[in-house]
């Protein structure tokens, strides 16, 4: 469990009912996934067990996420913006739902499409790489005609591990001639086709990002020791 220095709370700034807002968002792609309120005893039960804990408007008492669901939230880390009179939650969503509908993110609703008014599987915005990788599983599950993502996967290994390939030749040229531009542009290709590769052997963008997050703790590795 990762320790926080609880003094910060004393930097807060509560409303008048001693409540303060608290967003929590995805420790790995930013998916902002909801909105609570917390008070000071809320907060320091969040520091001391490492899960979220809110305060009920409502009910008038500190309530643990997911104590009936099962989705508890896991404290990645914490900041507050510079009024110091909201916060920002890093956490880890198990079971990646985080909304009393089933929802992975309460803010489902997008105002460009009013006719949808229910929850429907819409994913929160994220980074762009965790983006595409939900566009290519889309595509697995509703193949599209005419797709490029659909032929690569049709065709197997045999045709995306020749583009991986031919993108990584293309990327090493693009750095030696030092064009940012086409650096830029070969390494989106390049990263496209590996996440291709990745839905076809059925590896999750997210497991990557992950392995990714878990290497950031790691001691800082020398050339000289390998």
């Amino acid at each position: 469990m990762k320790k926080f220095n609880p003094t910060f709370i004393n930097q807060l700034s509560f409303n008048e009912n001693g409540l303060i807002p608290a967003i929590a968002q995805d420790w790995l792609d930013g998916a902002v996934l909801m909105m609570a309120w917390m008070n000071k005893d809320s907060l320091e039960l969040t520091i001391n067990t490492g899960e979220v804990h809110y305060w009920s408007r409502s009910r008038k008492e500190i309530w643990r996420k997911g104590e009936t669901s099962g989705n508890i939230q896991i404290v990645k880390g914490i900041r507050y913006d510079c009024d110091a009179d909201t916060i920002l939650l890093s956490i880890d969503q198990k079971n990646l739902i985080s909304c009393h509908t089933g929802e992975r993110s309460c803010f489902f609703l997008d105002v460009e499409d009013n006719s949808n008014q229910n929850p429907n599987g819409q994913s929160p915005p994220s980074d762009s790489c965790s983006e595409i990788s939900k566009i290519i599983e889309l595509r697995q599950s509703f193949p599209e005609k005419d797709s490029y993502t659909n032929k690569l996967l049709n065709k197997g290994d045999n045709l995306i591990l020749k583009k991986i390939g031919e993108e990584s030749a293309e990327f090493i040229m693009a750095c030696m001639d030092n064009d940012e531009n086409s650096i830029a542009n070969e390494a989106a290709d390049l990263i496209f086709h590996l996440q291709v590769a990745l839905a076809h052997h059925k590896v999750k963008w997210r497991e990557v990002l992950k392995v990714l997050a878990a290497r950031r703790n790691l001691p800082r590795r020398h050339l000289d020791n390998k």
